[in-house]
């Protein structure tokens, strides 16, 4: 893993909550074994071997060193559900999630953020080349079909998710992503989850 220059930061919950949520989903996924056909588009995302960094740790890792806003981290959590929806034959698991990770994250810091770094150090803060960087890139917004515009209703549909996760999650519970809702589906809801915008995005400190 390539060694950047140390930069204390309050790591914010959805962190916390989001690599619980995706390191007990891989773990979950692990125990049956699914092949995946070469030419599949998540293949690129597929490792030879699990890496050793654990996913919260490499989560803290984009945050601390990629300095891109909270709310990057909620809107790269739906553009993986996007992507698993639209290819239900993948799953997250401890050979993909951490390429899944620095993707959606890269993807979204480039939609979410005025201010972001190149693709050259996101590579760098991801432990993988520039080359496999952008090769991942281009994969993901095919997986996703481009849908990459995010509305304030789907936004707090999935924080409050991401919230319910970290109350109501028991370790007999199977692990899961939120399932793409749509703008009506989610708009009953919307004043409740306006509480876990703030609680959760703008919250700060590790669980």
């Amino acid at each position: 893993m390539a060694e950047l220059g140390e930069e204390p930061h309050a790591i914010p919950r959805v962190v916390a909550v989001l690599s619980t949520i995706l390191e007990r989903l891989a773990e979950r996924n692990d125990a049956v074994h699914r092949p995946l056909a070469l030419h599949h588009r998540a293949s690129a995302f597929h490792g030879l071997t699990k890496p050793t960094i654990s996913v919260r740790s490499y989560l803290e890792r984009i945050f601390r060193y990629a300095n891109c806003s909270p709310s990057c981290y909620v809107v790269a959590y739906i553009y993986l559900d996007r992507f698993l929806w639209r290819h239900p034959t993948v799953f997250l698991d401890s050979f993909n999630v951490h390429r899944f990770l620095i993707t959606s994250v890269l993807t979204a810091v480039k939609f979410m953020d005025d201010i972001y770094y190149n693709n050259a150090y996101f590579a760098k803060v991801g432990g993988i080349s520039l080359m496999e960087m952008n090769y991942l890139e281009v994969d993901f917004l095919f997986g996703v079909g481009f849908e990459l515009n995010v509305t304030p209703v789907i936004f707090s549909s999935y924080c409050s998710t991401l919230q319910r996760e970290m109350y109501l999650e028991s370790p007999a519970s199977p692990p899961r992503l939120h399932c793409c809702l749509t703008e009506e589906e989610s708009s009953s809801c919307q004043q409740k989850q306006q509480l876990a915008v703030s609680y959760l995005v703008l919250g700060e400190g590790t669980i």
